[in-house]
């Protein structure tokens, strides 16, 4: 499978701003705003590469029915998902699978939404996300991120 190690840190904030300003203020993290990935589940989204941290926050107007709300209720802001960086998302998937683990959500992405939107870093862009929250009190995704050649 091949794992990288830990890839970021999806910490869900109920302020997008304040949390940017937070964690630029204590890391020196520079967030590049990511909202298209996240209007479908109505959450703004802004990631740190390098920090290592997304952010996620309910869109405004869409705090009833945005993915985390119910984890902001519960839990209050702080880490939600950790990104573990694997060299093929579909052997992890599987090996995800065999462990007794289901895909909940994934996504791959072409090479022109990965240049128009995420500053043609990558020349892979593949993620999922799996139904681990009961076994390990957080989501695991799985993440395929190449760079991009230089």
């Amino acid at each position: 499978m091949g794992l990288r190690g830990v890839n970021r840190i999806m910490v869900a904030v109920r302020d997008l701003e304040q949390g940017k300003a937070l964690y630029s203020d204590m890391l020196g993290a520079t967030f590049d705003d990511a909202h298209w990935t996240g209007e479908p589940f109505g959450i703004l989204v802004s990631i740190a590469w390098d920090a290592g941290i997304e952010l996620c926050a309910p869109m405004p107007g869409r705090e009833e029915d945005s993915i985390i709300s119910p984890f902001l209720q519960h839990h209050g802001e702080g880490i939600m998902t950790v990104f573990f960086g694997v060299d093929d998302g579909d052997a992890a998937m599987a090996r995800a699978n065999d462990a007794g683990f289901a895909c909940v959500h994934g996504l791959d992405y072409t090479q022109a939404e990965i240049d128009a939107h995420l500053g043609a870093r990558f020349s892979r862009y593949q993620e999922q996300m799996i139904d681990s929250v009961e076994r390990c009190g957080f989501t695991v995704a799985l993440a395929r991120l190449d760079p991009k050649p230089a």
